[in-house]
């Protein structure tokens, strides 16, 4: 199992590499030249500039069993047809059939705590503990 970050305008990179290192999960981080993100204990990829350009080598690097840190809906959707876990910012899981039915940004807390999911990158580590 790998982590892949989609590290453009994610705000979750430093609490990840915290929870992948804990388990001993290697990490890698996608990003644009206009977002490189260099951190130890991370493999960074660096991609040009460019209409998905980072998503798209995101998805052709994923193998099933890994998990996608991802804030973008189409880099969800792509991963999912390939049998990975994928992950919003906020810890919660994308599924196949809840990606068209996902919560707007506002409404997210408050259906997450009503349906008894857990916020924030909580969600990472209680996925890491069970595999």
């Amino acid at each position: 199992m790998t982590i892949l970050i989609d590290a453009d305008g994610c705000p979750v990179v430093d609490l990840t590499l915290q929870i992948a290192k804990q388990f001993d999960v290697p990490v890698i981080i996608l990003c644009d030249t206009s977002h490189q993100i260099e951190r130890e204990g991370a493999q960074t990829l660096v991609f040009d500039k460019g209409a998905d350009s980072v998503d798209f080598a995101l998805v052709n690097r994923v193998k099933p069993g890994d998990v996608v840190v991802t804030q973008d809906y189409g880099l969800a959707s792509m991963c999912l047809a390939k049998r990975v876990r994928v992950l919003n910012q906020n810890g919660l899981e994308y599924t196949a059939d809840k990606k068209q039915k996902a919560p707007s940004c506002r409404q997210a807390p408050e259906r997450g705590a009503q349906n008894g999911r857990r916020s924030r990158m909580s969600g990472l580590r209680i996925r890491l503990r069970r595999s």
